[in-house]
């Protein structure tokens, strides 16, 4: 007995002195892994983007400001090009909220069986990369679409629908929507349910509740998820490119093609002004998240009521036809582009054939240098997926713990690191090329980026904020009591972090390394102005190269795509993870 005693006696004090030794390096663990996340960001985005934005006002090495003050002083560019953006973007969100308002009503109030299927065929166009969405739309509403199809074998004259303003608003709904309902259901599954009960117990009819407390309460969310939208439809690159041509071309087609004519300062002076829009409008809704989450944890939310079968009253009714509407609705809308795509890689002119596969197979072995093939670009999107997970993943965790924590300045650290979010991929395709593909000069030597490193750089920073809208959500609504008793019993700040709060929010750690993969996976509009001339052309950009060339290739390199996208969209739906913003 004596031994055994000395021997806890002496691992408590080896405990005791190691923790002695390591104190000062924890104490300075997080601010450090902070730091180092703060230089990778400001490395891979904000030196980019700033590099941009001074090519929007110098000219010759000198601040002048003449680029910037052309392309506002030119009304081709404020009325027709900035005008059309605006107003697409704007009937895109409009569509988006019609569609998505539903969906929201239906996942939040109602529990049905199947409503977790429902729920995840809904979020499927939200990972689905914008270029096969674009692919999609061409194999549904193409001249060779199954439209037309449906048409000529119901006698009815054929369409003409690409390219065309509505394609470009429908394939927007298609990709938010889905977000539009996430938002607004997330906040209706929050609405204050002692607030109602309250009105209700004070004579208010159901329908003057809803009007009078929870619509109040709904309309942030509606506001906030069409502001987010709004900018992502205004940053839109890959489906006005796909579907509108150049009479539906937006700031960012004429961003892309003032790159291909080398004309730096007009394509920042675009960007420049893009940017501002879009980080003024997601400033706006990070307000908005930081008030809902308060909200949230102050309030007992409101219970979904059961679509019993043996009940069959007419609010029961009702309810039920809402749920098969909607069903019909994801059917229809999310799902059928998808389905043409599919049949339209084994299909010509209605005979099911491979065609399409043989004729990727033959590129393969026999294409020229310069041709896009099918197998290095599926190797180099895999790869880059890899790549970008081991980027992305630290530095999303390592700032989803920070933003979590409470300090004075918080929500300025959040709406810094949440600002590659509000910033297209051709902005920092862009930068990246002329910041750091180009090379930078210090200390006499010449830095520079280029390659399959600034390929993986550019979809870090896209990865990186899903990751933390995907991790940041469980840490904060974590016990902090478990936190607090596992401090109070001597674990020192970094032992807490790993042992007791990174394995509880465990599931949303791996969600957030699938949506970092399925990013990277789909990422085209970075992609297409680094991988130009190179042997770093990914999926979506040889998707992209097939598009308006030959139909039956372009939806057999997509169906590869989504073959690739769905496994990490199961991923995310199956372990877990919630995506806030």
């Amino acid at each position: 007995m004596g031994a055994a005693l000395r021997r806890r006696v002496s691992r408590a004090r080896a405990r005791e002195a190691l923790d002695r030794t390591t104190a000062p390096l924890e104490r300075v663990a997080l601010p450090l892994l902070a730091v180092v996340t703060a230089g990778l960001l400001g490395v891979l985005f904000y030196y980019p983007v700033a590099t941009v934005l001074v090519d929007a006002v110098v000219e010759g090495g000198t601040l002048t400001g003449g680029p910037l003050a052309a392309v506002l002083g030119d009304g081709f560019y404020t009325g027709r090009v900035l005008g059309f953006t605006a107003l697409q973007a704007l009937l895109s969100t409009l569509l988006s909220v019609v569609l998505g308002l539903p969906g929201a009503w239906v996942l939040a109030r109602f529990e049905f069986r199947g409503r977790d299927t429902l729920r995840s065929v809904t979020m499927v166009p939200f990972v689905v990369p914008s270029v096969l969405v674009a692919a999609a739309f061409y194999a549904t509403f193409g001249a060779s679409g199954t439209l037309n199809a449906a048409l000529g074998a119901l006698g009815l004259p054929e369409l003409d629908l690409l390219p065309s303003l509505g394609a470009i608003l429908v394939a927007h709904a298609f990709y938010n929507a889905p977000l539009v309902a996430r938002v607004v259901t997330a906040a209706w599954e929050s609405v204050d349910a002692g607030a109602v009960e309250t009105a209700r117990s004070l004579g208010a009819s159901p329908r003057r509740a809803f009007r009078d407390v929870v619509a109040p309460q709904l309309l942030p969310a509606v506001l906030m998820g069409a502001t987010l939208t709004f900018v992502f439809t205004f940053a839109s690159f890959a489906i006005p490119l796909a579907l509108g041509g150049a009479q539906f071309a937006t700031i960012e087609v004429f961003i892309y093609a003032a790159r291909q004519q080398l004309e730096y300062g007009r394509a920042a002076s675009l960007a420049a002004v893009e940017t501002g829009v879009s980080l003024s409008l997601m400033a706006l809704y990070l307000r908005y998240e930081r008030e809902q989450s308060a909200q949230r944890r102050e309030s007992r939310s409101l219970r979904r009521r059961p679509l019993v079968p043996d009940a069959w009253t007419r609010e029961r009714v009702v309810s039920r036809l809402a749920v098969a509407g909607y069903a019909a609705v994801v059917g229809l809308v999310f799902l059928a582009p998808l389905a043409s795509m599919l049949y339209a890689s084994v299909s010509v002119d209605g005979r099911l054939t491979l065609d399409a596969y043989r004729f990727l197979l033959e590129r393969q072995a026999t294409g020229a240098r310069f041709q896009v093939k099918p197998f290095p670009a599926v190797v180099n999107s895999l790869l880059f997926g890899a790549a970008t997970l081991a980027v992305a993943l630290p530095m999303g965790v390592a700032m989803g713990v920070l933003t979590t924590r409470r300090f004075r300045g918080r929500w300025v650290v959040d709406a810094l690191s949440m600002a590659p979010l509000a910033v297209s991929g051709i902005v920092v395709g862009l930068g990246l090329l002329r910041g750091l593909v180009f090379g930078v000069e210090a200390f006499g030597y010449r830095f520079t980026v280029a390659g399959a490193l600034a390929v993986v750089a550019a979809h870090a920073v896209a990865a990186y904020p899903f990751v933390v809208r995907t991790v940041a959500p469980p840490l904060d609504r974590l016990d902090r009591s478990l936190v607090e008793s596992a401090r109070a019993l001597g674990a020192s700040r970094v032992r807490t972090l790993l042992d007791v709060e990174l394995p509880l929010v465990w599931p949303g750690v791996i969600a957030g390394a699938a949506f970092a993969f399925a990013i990277s996976i789909g990422e085209f509009d970075a992609t297409v102005i680094l991988a130009e001339g190179g042997g770093t052309y990914t999926m979506p950009v040889a998707v992209e190269r097939f598009i308006g060339r030959r139909l039956g290739p372009a939806t057999a390199m997509g169906t590869v795509l989504l073959a690739v996208t769905a496994a990490s969209f199961v991923v995310i739906e199956r372990v877990g993870g919630e995506f806030r913003g």
